[in-house]
């Protein structure tokens, strides 16, 4: 009768680690499934999803640090709820990632349309300034002081185009098309207060 019970632990022992080698191969192709799903888009995730990849790669260190303990059934059954949220954050991503184009096409599109419009109006108003300063007629309303604050803020206008410019060419086009409109409301009201005729 004492010797009965040692069999049975071990017996019990032996199942135990049995079951765990069994899982284990299962165990290492869920880290694998989910490590190859995840790179297939993690540069478009960091890009367009960075807070919701942080979150899933905090559960995907979370099953390798499982799997590294040798607990293979946590990591079994732990898989697809991962692997669930790989796929969710992938969907994301995508759709992010349409939204973003078309948010794209739309600035590049009001951007070319400024593009084509503003420098002509610009030169205008730089003509008009050079024309009030050889003079020295200055527009209905308008005082001297007046007309070199008018100065000053064609001075920053140029500047705000140069910049809105610089800001496309390296990919910002939002940050462009918000200065671009500034600097086409600015010409607009320069206009008015220098009596300026744009075409």
């Amino acid at each position: 009768m004492r010797t009965v019970k040692p069999l049975v632990a071990l017996a019990a022992t032996f199942l135990v680690l049995a079951a765990c080698a069994s899982q284990k191969e299962p165990a290492e192709q869920v880290v694998s499934r989910v490590d190859s799903a995840l790179s297939e888009f993690r540069a478009d995730a960091e890009k367009y999803a960075a807070e919701e990849l942080k979150s899933v790669d905090e559960s995907v260190a979370n099953l390798k640090k499982q799997l590294a303990k040798q607990d293979y059934g946590a990591v079994v059954q732990g898989g697809t709820p991962v692997l669930n949220a790989v796929n969710s954050l992938k969907d994301t991503v995508a759709q992010r990632k349409v939204d973003a184009e078309q948010m794209l096409a739309a600035a590049t599109e009001e951007w070319n349309s400024l593009t084509a419009a503003l420098p002509a109006q610009v030169d205008t108003l730089q003509k008009r300034v050079d024309q009030i300063a050889k003079t020295k007629k200055l527009p209905k309303g308008l005082d001297k002081a007046g007309f070199e604050t008018a100065k000053t803020d064609f001075d920053n206008l140029k500047t705000q185009w140069t910049q809105a410019g610089a800001d496309f060419a390296e990919g910002k086009a939002a940050e462009a098309l918000r200065k671009a409109r500034a600097v086409k409301a600015s010409i607009a009201d320069l206009a008015t207060r220098l009596e300026a005729k744009l075409s």
